[in-house]
């Protein structure tokens, strides 16, 4: 059984965790301005859940699996998704996972956490898109790299 850790949302999950305790214990007096801020935030937080659906769907309609670890899960990717939302980010649920972080630290005032967002984005692409990006090019060969110098990681 894989490590609970080795799992993408349980480190969003983490990071929201933090800014949740910053924004409800942790304030020192600093706020957003508000209602600008709690507005951004819901619609960081609704744009994030918006490319979550978009690339499920993107996916299912490939007929492949959502997650790309092929050595770690019984369905190996079946197709490199390169239409829909996977033609203007390689890892849009990713993305998704920073926006709605960033939404969330809006929202909850969690002023000193605005820092987690980079942080965040990098743990993710360290930890877990690099290996994916390996796996997925020794799984479909020079299909891959055609496909990252035209898309990038992010946005």
């Amino acid at each position: 059984m894989k490590n609970l850790m080795d799992v993408p949302p349980v480190w969003l999950g983490v990071f929201v965790a933090a800014a949740w305790v910053q924004g409800q214990y942790l304030s020192l007096g600093l706020a957003w301005p508000q209602p600008f801020a709690s507005l951004l935030g819901g619609g960081l937080i609704g744009l994030g859940l918006i490319l979550i659906g978009l690339a499920a769907f993107e996916l299912w309609r490939h007929r492949t699996t959502i997650m790309p670890h092929a050595d770690t899960c019984a369905i190996a990717p079946a197709s490199l998704v390169q239409s829909g939302i996977f033609a203007r980010s390689r890892n849009p649920i990713y993305l998704a996972d920073a926006f709605i972080l960033s939404g969330l630290v809006l929202r909850w005032d969690a002023v000193l956490c605005v820092i987690l967002v980079p942080v965040f984005m990098w743990w993710i692409a360290r930890h877990f898109i690099e290996a994916e990006e390996i796996r997925l090019q020794n799984h479909f060969g020079d299909d891959f790299p055609g496909y990252a110098r035209k898309v990038r990681r992010w946005l």
